[in-house]
């Protein structure tokens, strides 16, 4: 539904609530947050707005977006510019409305190393806005060591807006983007990427990224069962 839906969005908030769940983030897509016209770039930043409302009156308390899409003809440097001055207003718009803005990159977008990642992040700095720690996708930018942590340490705990917990083997899924598994059945130390984020003063929310994994379910709950053994 649009932000100014209330009986849809309400409508929304009853189904969750019967089932004992809430709705912590949403998901949105900034391929037009760095394409190389700024009439797009600037409808993008008002769709976000939209969405940002909307995530707002459904009680949640951030808001993830994905940067996909092709380069159009610009360079990296240009792409990663105009990248970062959308995000800026993604800050501004998060900070507005109370919410967290959170942003992951992936082995298949054009963003997708270490370095892009920093870039982001110092060129938008803005305390509303922050990138999603997902092991499996931090894995292969820190080389498929089974050691995403160490990554993570670099990149600083403070810096993660939340966390998609899940574990891999260091390769794509089927060409596509970092492969998903159950903890336990990767080659992920994810003990030590618990560790690193509790070290770090991490107290945000953690989800269950469990994509395209035959049986979710069963990854969810080995996933917090690993979460549980940590804590103790």
């Amino acid at each position: 539904p649009g932000p100014d839906e209330p009986e849809r969005i309400d409508a929304i908030k009853r189904l969750y609530d019967a089932f004992g769940l809430r709705i912590f983030s949403i998901q949105t897509g900034s391929g037009g947050a760095f394409d190389p016209d700024p009439e797009v770039r600037k409808r993008w930043v008002g769709e976000f707005e939209k969405q940002a409302r909307f995530a707002r009156s459904a009680g949640a308390e951030c808001i993830g977006t994905w940067p996909g899409g092709g380069l159009r003809g610009q360079t990296i440097d240009a792409a990663i510019g105009h990248l970062i001055a959308s995000f800026q207003e993604v800050g501004r718009i998060a900070e507005s409305l109370g919410l967290l803005a959170a942003f992951e990159i992936e082995p298949p977008f054009v963003f997708n190393t270490e370095d892009h990642l920093r870039r982001i992040l110092e060129g938008v700095n803005h305390p509303h806005f922050k990138t999603i720690y997902d092991p499996s996708h931090f894995d292969l930018m820190n080389g498929s060591t089974g050691n995403p942590h160490e990554m993570l340490a670099r990149i600083g705990v403070e810096n993660i807006g939340y966390v998609h917990f899940t574990d891999t083997d260091g390769t794509l899924r089927e060409g596509e983007t970092s492969k998903h598994l159950p903890c336990g059945e990767g080659h992920v130390d994810v003990e030590a990427s618990l560790r690193t984020l509790a070290g770090g003063g991490f107290e945000g929310w953690i989800m269950m990224d469990e994509w395209q994994v035959p049986d979710p379910y069963e990854a969810c709950r080995a996933g917090a069962d690993c979460i549980r053994r940590f804590l103790g």
